[in-house]
């Protein structure tokens, strides 16, 4: 999408997603919700953009929300109209879990 367009996505490396869900088993309190996200702030646009180029690869090419909805299955608009800024304060204090890759890029670069 466009900037002006695009969306707030959230990430988290599957290996750092397993050891929150291991750690949550044994220290999560009962009934608690607990956001697994890595400490990435970033728009959907701009996180295809760093894999196109950590992958060497062209950027894809940025849609007007109008042109996207023409040209995009409706699931993947309905993903892509989605936009939240989730915080993972409460995983690090609580699970006491310290990500091994905090970050998109440092996912992506391995």
């Amino acid at each position: 999408m466009r900037a002006e367009d695009d969306v707030y996505t959230n990430h988290i490396h599957a290996d750092d997603l397993a050891r929150a869900c291991a750690l949550a088993l044994w220290r999560a309190r009962p009934q608690r919700h607990i956001n697994v996200v890595d400490d990435s702030d970033m728009r959907m646009g701009d996180y295809f953009d760093l894999a196109a180029d950590l992958y060497g690869l062209p950027r894809p090419p940025r849609l007007s929300r109008d042109d996207a909805s023409r040209q995009l299955p409706a699931m993947l608009m309905s993903f892509m109209s989605e936009s939240r800024r989730l915080h993972n304060q409460r995983m690090k204090r609580e699970l006491g879990l310290r990500l091994r890759y905090p970050t998109v890029r440092d996912g992506l670069a391995i």
